[in-house]
């Protein structure tokens, strides 16, 4: 059983950071790809950032130059630094987990249970 813990939201001036974080427990695949998506009010869920093991593998056009995704693999946690932040940020930030197994093959995935991120003046 895996379960993923988000911390770090909160209300914040246009301009300002934060920086989320989220820790993962349980049986976890050594190779697996963490993330950060949000979703708006009104809008679909959207890919903020991702990386598999240390390597970034993702930046949505968006955050380009402001946001930053880093992990801790000796504590299984990802984060994401957020800086410069703007109204249209705000939205509800949900953490990400996947792997796979080959034999047999199966696919995993866990999400965390969101943190309202406000950019507001």
């Amino acid at each position: 059983q895996v379960q993923l813990v988000e911390s770090g939201g909160g209300l914040v001036q246009p301009g300002g950071s934060l920086r989320l974080s989220c820790a993962a427990s349980g049986s976890i695949g050594a190779i697996n790809t963490m993330g950060w998506y949000r979703q708006a009010p009104g809008k679909e869920r959207e890919l903020v950032a991702a990386l598999t093991g240390l390597i970034v593998s993702y930046y949505s056009d968006s955050v380009k130059g402001r946001f930053t995704i880093s992990r801790d693999n000796t504590k299984n946690t990802v984060y994401l630094q957020m800086n410069s932040l703007k109204p249209e940020d705000t939205a509800v930030y949900y953490c990400n987990l996947k792997w796979m197994t080959s034999l047999p093959r199966t696919n995993y995935e866990y999400w965390g249970q969101g943190t309202q991120v406000t950019v507001s003046s």
